[in-house]
C-alpha cells in the first residue's frame, strides 16, 4: 500500500488536465472482428504482441485523476493517492497484478465518454454517483463517502468552524466549480468568491493570506493539505453535502458485484482505513464516521 506525501512543489502539476485517450475492450469481453489484431498505441502505431490478446486483458486501463494529491496524482512514472490504492487493491482481488495496470488520466468532464468509448475499463476518480450519470454508465461501490467542506489555516480553526462563518471573508475554489457559489447561496451571502484555475493556486492564496478558506470535497482538501506538508492547513471537519465516490464502469458491465466484494474485503481487513490515514496524514482529517466506511449499493441485474 502506497502512502503519499507529495511536496508543495508538486502543485505546479495540479490543475493541468490532459486526456490520454486509448481504446480498449471491457475486461473479459470478446474481441470483435474489426478490433482483432488492430489495437493501436497512442502514437498510432500497431501495438503488436505487447499485452497479448485483448480477450485475455493482460493490461487493464484504469481512469484516475492525475492532479489531485492524496487521491490520484501522477509524479513522473509514479501514481499515488487513495483512489490509486483502492484501484490497486480491487484489481488485485480481480486477478490483476500491479504491472498489468495502466493508469489513464480521466478529467471530470470526460469520464462518461471514456467509459462509453472503451478508452478505459473502469474509473476511480472521485466519481460521485448521481442519477444522471447512472443513466449513462454503471457504478460499483461506493468506496468512500465525501462531503463538501472547508480548508483553512490551522491558526483560524477556532474562528472558521463552518461555511456560515465566511461572511465578509474570501473563499477560493476553481473556476467553473459550483462549490464556492453553493456556500454563498446557502450559507454566507456576504462571502467574497475568488476563482482560480486550479487548487494549487487556491492553496497558494490560502497560505499567502489572500483568501481565508478553500472549498471542495473534504478528502480532496485533506489530500491538498497533506501535500502542502507543513501542518499549517487543516480541514474544518464539518461537511455539508454527501458525495458517494463510485467505481465507474461501462454500461452493462458484469464486474460490479466482484468489485463490491473486493471493496468490502478492503474495508474488512483494515487496508481501507490504512489507505485513508496514509493519504491524509498530518491534516487532522478523519472521514465522516456516520457515512464511512461506506455500505455497498446494489448492482443492476
Amino acid at each position: 500500500m502506497k502512502s503519499t506525501r507529495v511536496a508543495l512543489a508538486a502543485f505546479a502539476a495540479v490543475g493541468a488536465l490532459t486526456l490520454a485517450a486509448c481504446s480498449t475492450a471491457e475486461p473479459g469481453a470478446e474481441e470483435t472482428d474489426t478490433e482483432a489484431g488492430e489495437e493501436m498505441t497512442d502514437d498510432g502505431e500497431d501495438s503488436g504482441d505487447e499485452g497479448g490478446d485483448s480477450g485475455d486483458m493482460e493490461t487493464l486501463r484504469i481512469g484516475i485523476k492525475f492532479d489531485q494529491p492524496g487521491l490520484g496524482f501522477q509524479d513522473g512514472g509514479d501514481y499515488t493517492g487513495f483512489d490509486v490504492d483502492v484501484a490497486l487493491y480491487v484489481t488485485e482481488q480481480l486477478g490483476y497484478s500491479a504491472d498489468q495496470i495502466e493508469f489513464v488520466e480521466a478529467p471530470s468532464a470526460q469520464r462518461e465518454t471514456m467509459l462509453q468509448n472503451g478508452q478505459v475499463d473502469m474509473i476511480f476518480a472521485t466519481y460521485s454517483i448521481t442519477d444522471e450519470r447512472d443513466e449513462a454508465v454503471d457504478f460499483a461501490g461506493p468506496y468512500f463517502v465525501a462531503g463538501q467542506d472547508l480548508l483553512i489555516r490551522s491558526e483560524d480553526a477556532g474562528t472558521i468552524t463552518g461555511p456560515e462563518a465566511l461572511d465578509d471573508l474570501n473563499l477560493c475554489s476553481v473556476s467553473g466549480s459550483t462549490s464556492a457559489q453553493r456556500v454563498k447561496d446557502e450559507y454566507a451571502a456576504g462571502a467574497n468568491l475568488i476563482e482560480q484555475p486550479g487548487y494549487s493556486e487556491c492553496i497558494q492564496f490560502l497560505t499567502g493570506g489572500q483568501v481565508d478558506a478553500v472549498t471542495t470535497d473534504d478528502i480532496i482538501l485533506a489530500g491538498l493539505a497533506a501535500a502542502e506538508g507543513s501542518g499549517s492547513l487543516q480541514v474544518v471537519g464539518a461537511p455539508f453535502s454527501e458525495e458517494n465516490y463510485g467505481v465507474g464502469l461501462p454500461e452493462g458491465s458484469d464486474l460490479c458485484e466482484d468489485i463490491n466484494t473486493a471493496i468490502q474485503a478492503m474495508i474488512d481487513d483494515g487496508a481501507w482505513e490504512a489507505a485513508v490515514t496514509a493519504n491524509t496524514d498530518g491534516t487532522g482529517y478523519t472521514p465522516n464516521a456516520d457515512l464511512n466506511p461506506p455500505e455497498m449499493r446494489g448492482c443492476a441485474s
